[in-house]
């Protein structure tokens, strides 16, 4: 028996035509975007452009050139969070933020950049109301994530963009677990920045990222590196148009033609379905973990305020041991420990000894969950 049960991680398996795409074009085309007039070149083009265009539509965006081309959503963030603040400058972050936040976030105190955290309930739900009285005048953004990597709770994030407009401070998204699996709408929330990854809700395969950025912020942020695009090659100074200002050097293109056909999929198969099959999954696992007394859920009970990410602890047995006995035994693939975000688990109560995490995609099944279910009881009961 093979489950695999760490979709919070990446996705997989991958639909079959993410890696036809990739080999299409490592076979079939091989040009580069912007350095070559000859036809392979033009396809590979029009697959970028292409690509953009549906990743705009997901944010209901309409202008492509908005969305900025990375390796992944840690990237993403160090772009942005790297290039918008000054010495002096205040920002404000949730205490559920994945190391992808609070690593580039130390880092910049060396900056005289500082950050207070806005508490969560131990549930790792958002207390709102704090963040009037974290709020100080030189406080410049708030960035938060939109879903737990741990707890699977999601985050009032609407909350957060009122606010921000109120103070006019910009709003960063980290959208790692969401974007592809919950409606992010830039027109009605207006954030600065929407940091994205391909490999996770969006089906797609490693390596390929972005970021939807708001032209106000653009204008202000700073490149996180120089070079070569492709575009205004007499000038020794990188372009400032979007997208060229942030995408110096090659694309990783298999990633976006991979990418590309992730995108098709989801609209086929249409997201509120795939969202609604995995939290079918993630229902049927929580009211089955409700029966096993050794279980504890970490996170909110309730599914319409989580993803299909589900944490527990137990004293039973050592949690490391439970997930490599539930690999090795077993067949289920999970992950335990502290998933990058220590500072979630200090919130939760679990640190430092972590969870051990199941999170459920599109391409599991009702009889994976019973396995997984079945599979937990005889090891806690032995």
């Amino acid at each position: 028996m093979n489950i695999y049960m760490d979709n919070g991680a990446t996705t997989f398996p991958k639909p079959p035509e993410v890696a036809e795409a990739m080999v299409r074009y490592i076979t079939q085309v091989g040009g580069n975007v912007n350095r070559g007039s000859y036809t392979s070149a033009f396809d590979a083009g029009d697959v970028v452009y292409e690509t953009r265009e549906m990743l705009a539509a997901l944010f209901n965006s309409h202008e492509p050139e908005q969305i900025i081309f990375t390796r992944h959503v840690t990237e993403s963030l160090n772009l942005v969070l790297k290039g918008c603040f000054n010495p002096g400058d205040h920002v404000l972050v949730t205490s559920m933020e994945h190391n992808a936040v609070m690593r580039p976030l130390n880092a910049l105190l060396e900056k005289s950049v500082t950050f207070s955290c806005i508490p969560c309930t131990p549930e790792g739900m958002l207390q709102s109301d704090a963040f009037e009285t974290m709020h100080k005048p030189h406080t410049k953004a708030v960035v938060m994530t939109h879903a737990s990597n741990v707890s699977g709770g999601v985050m009032d994030i609407q909350k957060a963009a009122d606010f921000c407009r109120t103070h006019r401070l910009d709003l960063i998204i980290d959208a790692a677990q969401t974007a592809g699996v919950l409606p992010i709408d830039v027109i009605k929330l207006e954030p600065a920045a929407v940091c994205f990854t391909g490999h996770k809700g969006l089906y797609g395969p490693q390596g390929i990222g972005g970021v939807w950025l708001s032209k106000a912020f653009s204008r202000k942020l700073q490149p996180l590196m120089e070079g070569g695009t492709g575009s205004f090659s007499e000038e020794e100074v990188q372009p400032r148009h979007l997208p060229d200002k942030f995408e110096p050097g090659t694309l990783n293109l298999p990633g976006i033609y991979g990418l590309h056909a992730a995108l098709s999929w989801l609209k086929k198969t249409g997201i509120d379905a795939i969202h609604h099959h995995e939290m079918t999954l993630t229902q049927q696992f929580l009211e089955g973990l409700s029966t096993i007394p050794q279980v504890q859920v970490v996170g909110p009970l309730d599914r319409a305020k989580r993803t299909a990410v589900v944490s527990i602890t137990t004293q039973q047995m050592d949690l490391g041991e439970m997930a490599h006995r539930l690999g090795k035994d077993y067949g289920i693939a999970t992950r335990s420990g502290l998933h990058c975000a220590p500072r979630a688990h200090q919130t939760l109560g679990t640190f430092p000894t972590g969870t051990v995490r199941f999170s459920f995609g599109y391409f599991n099944t009702s009889q994976q969950v019973d396995a997984a279910l079945r599979s937990l009881k005889e090891l806690l009961n032995n």
